[in-house]
């Protein structure tokens, strides 16, 4: 992969994606409108150039940014969008992104051109590329996972990209989404999609869903950015 595509957005086309939820059994269909994702996860170069902070536990350029929070990844959405000139897509109700923040005061304005987190649905479409099977391709030409990641994090694009040019929807790090996973239950718990570098075989799966609340950083939890495409 060249290097200079670690800031490039994918533009992904319209489309339908069923999502399923094992623990509850449940399953659901979006339509789904075309809008951009970024086409790795974002690295720890372009967080410490958007941030001025450099959070992750392995470091190196190229390696996907760990150890953030969705709340983190909030914030560099907003800041990546004021430095580029567009409309923030997110707005506190109670405080401003960082220091008092919470995931409660968190509000979407979805008609802003600038960069977003995902919705759990634009992930799956993104990841499926339109496959239906459990994967998009060879778990092992495609992702990073425990069994041949030497247990640690890799560079991204390292791994074969999926048919709409996406690297790394599977494996390596687990990637935030803006949806609350399920707010009766977990209350502010977010979702998580794709699977890590430490996770077994059956966690890199398009539908695998998994939940952290939006303040707690882990090392093998990322992110990647999405816009949306006016209409």
């Amino acid at each position: 992969m060249d290097v200079s595509a670690h800031t490039g957005m994918i533009l992904v086309p319209e489309g339908r994606v069923t999502l399923s939820d094992r623990r509850t059994r449940r399953s659901w269909t979006v339509e789904q409108a075309s809008y951009r994702l970024g086409a790795v996860p974002v690295t720890q170069e372009r967080y410490e150039q958007v941030t001025g902070r450099r959070p992750s536990d392995a470091r190196g350029d190229l390696l996907p940014v760990e150890g953030v929070s969705w709340l983190d990844a909030v914030e560099f959405c907003n800041s990546l969008s004021h430095q580029e000139g567009l409309t923030p897509a997110y707005h506190h109700r109670t405080a401003t992104a960082g220091v008092g923040a919470t995931a409660e005061g968190v509000e979407w304005d979805p008609s802003a051109d600038g960069y977003r987190l995902p919705t759990e649905a634009e992930w799956e479409h993104a990841c499926r590329a339109g496959t239906t099977g459990a994967r998009y391709g060879q778990l092992d030409e495609i992702a990073w996972h425990r069994g041949n990641s030497g247990e640690r994090v890799h560079e991204v694009g390292g791994r074969r990209p999926n048919a709409w040019g996406v690297y790394d929807m599977l494996g390596n790090v687990w990637e935030w989404c803006w949806d609350v996973y399920d707010a009766e239950v977990y209350g502010t718990y977010r979702v998580l999609r794709g699977g890590g570098w430490f996770d077994e075989h059956w966690s890199c799966r398009a539908s695998v869903r998994r939940r952290s609340h939006p303040t707690f950083r882990i090392d093998d939890v990322g992110f990647r950015v999405a816009r949306s495409v006016p209409g």
